[in-house]
């Protein structure tokens, strides 16, 4: 178990994303497919629930703005670091992570980007990070060394592949 504390979508934002998404394109669900048609998504990640997409489940691809209601709950004013991204959610309610607390997409050898954002959502360093071996307390030191500047508010781990925003740490 760790300090840092994986965050998935919040599920007041899941609700908006899956009626319009941060773009403005409203919800186009299908069923995840081995062939990958409509569009190869089986193993990618669900932001929803923190796991990977299996065969047969109901999903959407989504744009999404992670910082843009964090900011609206807080008072920060992110501005141009208000990025909008693609991020797979369950295209209805699923209820959220079953394992709180695992880093999830912990895959070893993987690489990830540590982005850390200060109290107005600006962005104030950050570190790429090759998932180990031994991936939980790899992530525990990268987000001991994040939070050891006492102007980090809030982390986002994304993929260095596509930059896609995984999930969210808060500050303990």
């Amino acid at each position: 178990m760790t300090a840092f504390t994986p965050l998935p979508i919040p599920a007041a934002a899941l609700d908006e994303l899956r009626a319009v998404d941060d773009s403005g394109r409203p919800l186009q669900p299908y069923t995840a497919r081995e062939d990958g048609v409509p569009l190869e998504c089986v193993g990618s990640p669900l932001r929803c629930c923190l796991r990977s997409i299996e065969p047969g489940e109901r999903v959407a691809l989504v744009s999404y703005a992670p910082l843009r209601r964090w900011a609206t709950a807080t008072g920060a004013a992110p501005g141009a670091y208000e990025e909008v991204g693609p991020v797979f959610i369950h295209a209805e309610e699923c209820g959220g992570p079953q394992e709180a607390g695992r880093q999830p997409f912990a895959r070893p050898g993987a690489l990830r980007t540590i982005r850390r954002y200060n109290a107005e959502g600006h962005i104030v360093g950050g570190r790429l990070f090759e998932i180990p071996e031994d991936a939980e307390p790899g992530f525990e030191r990268a987000f001991e060394e994040a939070f050891a500047d006492p102007e980090v508010a809030l982390v986002h781990v994304r993929a260095l592949e596509y930059g896609c925003f995984q999930y969210e740490v808060r500050r303990p």
